[in-house]
């Protein structure tokens, strides 16, 4: 906001400037005339006065002190800070042109004092850049360097460079035409920019142009700072800026007078001359007359002697005994303000110190006080602390084995859950065995009567198929067995010893055993299940009766969900079927279609498995009833539990988040109310 407020101001305050050559247009300053003519009240009237006076400046000195001096006059009257401030450097701005070096300076240290006691940061800057230009003038270069970059770095603190490029890319041509006198390399950087910046601005392009070039001469390029400053001094006589074509004539001058061509040097002088007696402009006068004197001296003595008288008298009134007096005399005035402001801040910074020792004084005395009373205090409390240290210790030590204890039991009741599934899938191929021993058992027979008779290729084939049921025995018998291993690994303390394994078979194995566990529970509980497992996975190195721990929590939490869901809805509906008091054959229709609105809902589990940025991600999701906001970021504290109480631990999601973190993963959920949660685990691929 802050930023905005003073972008606005600066276009309204510095399009117009000298520097812009932009608001010398007529157009532009009939448009300001009528706007006072509307303005409605007085901080309106100083302001738009302020901008007339500089839309003339460089072409009305007159007009420029009477706009200046009336909206000065205007904020003494009304007691408007920020008007004066911009009155003042619209007055400074205006007879630095004219020479009057010292009046500028008074004029802006008085707008550069009131705009740092009201912390006015564009009117700062503005100050500061004006003030670099008057030491240019004055041809105190490094001084004009050193606050053209203060000013930069105000305008940096509070606007963009490509929001404000008018004022800011007058300090980039400021500071390379500082450089030019003593630091080319640095001179060529900023002119650059300078002339970067304005490529497509029509009137401060040749401003540029002119500047480059001078560089560009001095750097022995000299071809190509002819073209530039031909290219400007055409731009400024388009434009009709009087300023810039007397300054552009001036250097070509020079250029010709460093060739030792005279008569060039002295049609670009003459072009530069009448430019800036146009404009009543004295330093392009003091060039210009001061190069036709030097040519003249050569070529015609009266000549020389006319524009020498010329560039006497404005050389004394720019650098006279008495202006330099006046320089002195204002300069000093400034440094005095800035040493009172300095002494100022040291007695505000000394005061800050004393204030801060007396404060660190009574800071030290009081905690000095609160020591002494601790000290007594802790001689109280070690003894009590000593007993409560060892209190704790045997709590601790209680509370690890509770601990473990509830680890275990969490363990046995997962296990105790497993115990239906398992019952079922080792029976499965335990049927088969026997089923395939009756069968060899019969082959056998039948083989002893194809061998007494003699019949080898009955005999063959009878062999062939007792073979073929060996290998299914054994096939089934390594099942079983794996099933039994699978349950005394859950059931013991993991050895933490990770070992590659397949975890889409992981996942496949317990997801059958925990829903074959929970149909033994629940003979009419059924769900839909769906898998989607990523077969380029292959075998990852993990901890898997850990891991098949966690995949258990999850599916029975799950299996839990989608079947408190079934059965809840399942009695909603039987409870407004029954509540109905509705004839036998509307109850009946009614019962009907609220059976049928029930069996709408299908428990599904989805399981799935896939890759993501070397990572292995698990997804396991239900459709049941989702889990609270309000809960969500509790349920993997231990002993948290949502189920009824005597059907839970909560342990459960407790020791799975602590597997996976040792896994060096994590374990996320989702979850939407009413339609169901998903826990995602993420594993690394080592």
């Amino acid at each position: 906001m802050i930023k905005t407020f003073y972008i606005i101001i600066f276009y309204l305050f510095s399009y117009c400037t000298i520097f812009s050559q932009v608001g010398g247009t007529d157009q532009f300053r009939d448009s300001l005339k009528h706007e006072l003519v509307i303005a409605k009240n007085d901080t309106s009237r100083v302001l738009i006065m302020a901008q007339l006076a500089s839309a003339y400046n460089g072409f009305y000195p007159d007009t420029v002190n009477l706009y200046g001096n009336e909206a000065l006059k205007l904020t003494e009257r009304i007691n408007y800070p920020r008007g004066k401030a911009r009155a003042l450097i619209a007055l400074g701005l205006g007879i630095q042109l004219e020479g009057e070096y010292p009046k500028s300076f008074d004029y802006l240290y008085r707008s550069l004092e009131i705009a740092e006691e009201e912390r006015f940061i564009l009117e700062t800057a503005i100050c500061y850049s004006s003030i670099g230009n008057n030491y240019w003038f004055l041809e105190d270069y490094s001084r004009a360097v050193e606050i053209a970059k203060k000013s930069q770095d105000l305008f940096k603190s509070i606007i963009n460079y490509e929001e404000a490029p008018e004022w800011m890319r007058f300090n980039l041509l400021l500071i390379g035409q500082s450089y030019l006198e003593y630091q080319l390399d640095s001179s060529y950087e900023y002119l650059s920019q300078f002339y970067d910046a304005t490529i497509n601005d029509k009137f401060w392009h040749p401003v540029a142009l002119s500047n480059l070039g001078d560089c560009l001469f001095r750097r022995g390029d000299r071809r190509t700072s002819f073209k530039y400053t031909m290219e400007s001094i055409a731009g400024a006589i388009e434009n009709g800026d009087n300023l810039s074509e007397s300054e552009a004539c001036a250097t070509m001058a020079v250029f010709f007078k460093k060739i030792q061509e005279s008569d060039s040097s002295i049609y670009y002088a003459h072009k530069g001359l009448d430019a800036a007696n146009s404009i009543a402009y004295r330093l392009g006068i003091y060039k210009n007359s001061k190069l036709l004197a030097e040519e003249y001296e050569k070529l015609d003595v009266r000549k020389a002697l006319y524009y020498r008288k010329i560039y006497d008298s404005v050389n004394e009134s720019m650098y006279g005994a008495r202006k330099v007096q006046e320089l002195q005399k204002t300069l000093a005035e400034e440094q005095h303000r800035q040493q009172q402001i300095q002494q100022a801040q040291v007695e505000k910074e000394n005061r800050l110190k004393q204030y801060g020792f007396m404060g660190g004084l009574a800071a030290v005395l009081l905690i000095a006080f609160f020591l002494y009373r601790n000290n007594l205090q802790k001689k109280k409390a070690n003894i009590l602390l000593q007993s409560q240290k060892e209190k704790v210790e045997t709590t601790l030590t209680e509370l690890k084995s509770t601990q473990a204890q509830l680890i275990q039991s969490e363990k046995m009741a997962s296990l105790g859950e497993l115990t239906a599934g398992i019952a079922h899938e080792i029976q499965n191929p335990l049927n088969f065995v026997n089923n395939f021993s009756d069968v060899n058992s019969e082959l056998i027979a039948e083989l002893k009567e194809e061998i007494d008779k003699g019949n080898m290729d009955e005999v063959k084939e009878i062999a062939n198929n007792i073979e073929e049921n060996e290998q299914k025995i054994n096939h089934h018998g390594r099942r079983a067995d794996s099933i039994v291993k699978g349950m005394l690994q859950h059931s013991q303390t993991s050895t933490r010893r990770k070992e590659p394994t397949d975890i889409n078979a992981l996942c496949d194995e317990y997801l059958r055993l925990a829903y074959h566990g929970l149909r033994a529970k629940e003979k009419s509980f059924n769900a839909t299940i769906k898998t989607d497992f990523d077969g380029s996975i292959g075998n990852i190195d993990i901890i898997p009766q850990d891991i098949g721990r966690v995949l258990l929590n999850l599916y029975n939490n799950a299996f839990y969900a989608v079947h408190t869901r079934a059965f809840a809805e399942a009695a909603a509906v039987n409870e407004k079927s029954s509540s109905a008091n509705l004839s036998t054959e509307a109850s009946a229709d009614k019962s009907a279609k609220a059976e049928a609105t029930a069996n709408n809902y299908e428990p599904t589990i989805s399981i799935s498995t896939g890759k993501q940025d070397n990572k292995i991600v698990v997804g396991v999701k239900d459709n049941g009833n989702g889990i609270p906001k309000k809960v969500v970021d509790k349920i993997f504290q231990p002993f948290f539990t949502t189920k009824p109480t005597g059907q839970g631990t909560g342990l459960g999601l407790s020791l799975s988040y602590d597997i996976i973190k040792a896994h060096g993963g994590e374990i996320k959920v989702k979850t939407v109310v009413g339609e169901g949660a998903e826990f995602i685990i993420t594993l690394p691929v080592n």
